[in-house]
């Protein structure tokens, strides 16, 4: 079973928090929310407390298939400050391991140079910390073993691919359907 960890930080958007999780947990992938505060509990950018799976210092990140960071602010700030957080995306990437940032938390893909040369979005306004990456304003954008997201509408879309490099796109439709997501899509054309 795949293994995903998701970063939370005081101040983290709600639905680009707990939708993946939610998204992924369905489609039966082994999420895991990991605070970076030094407590079990993380408030959110709307000031609703959660709480995480594990603390940072409890984590065990080796058998991580993914790693994730949700956006808000100042979520994504807290993340970039968290000297942890940076060295483990820096040596998931070095594994070839993937990696997912919605928002404004690519900004901290940008700040350890993850983004050079690649195609990545972002909440609109935050793509001037998209350090060597090539902006694209796309709800979610694919480079390689990077995904990043733009913001909370984009966030199921987002998690529905995310989940599909772990089960396969039927499995992906069929939550869909059973979500009604499908059905909003298709009302929408």
């Amino acid at each position: 079973m795949a293994k995903v960890y998701e970063f939370l930080a005081n101040g983290f958007e709600e639905i680009e928090g707990l939708a993946p999780v939610d998204i992924l947990r369905r489609g039966g992938v082994d999420v895991k929310t990991v605070s970076v505060t030094g407590s079990e509990f993380v408030e959110t950018s709307h000031g609703i407390t959660v709480k995480a799976d594990l603390k940072f210092e409890d984590a065990d990140l080796s058998d991580a298939d993914m790693l994730l960071l949700p956006g808000g602010m100042p979520g994504s700030k807290n993340l970039n400050a968290h000297e942890g957080v940076r060295a483990a995306l820096q040596k998931q990437a070095a594994a070839g391991k993937r990696i997912g940032a919605i928002c404004a938390a690519p900004m901290v893909l940008g700040s350890l140079g993850l983004l050079k040369g690649r195609k990545a979005t972002c909440s609109p306004g935050f793509q001037e910390y998209l350090t060597g990456a090539e902006y694209t304003g796309e709800l979610f954008q694919e480079d390689g073993k990077i995904i990043t997201g733009e913001g909370p509408a984009a966030t199921l879309p987002y998690a529905y691919k995310i989940l599909s490099y772990f089960v396969g796109d039927e499995a992906v439709k069929a939550l869909e359907k059973k979500m009604q997501y499908a059905h909003l899509m298709e009302a929408r054309r």
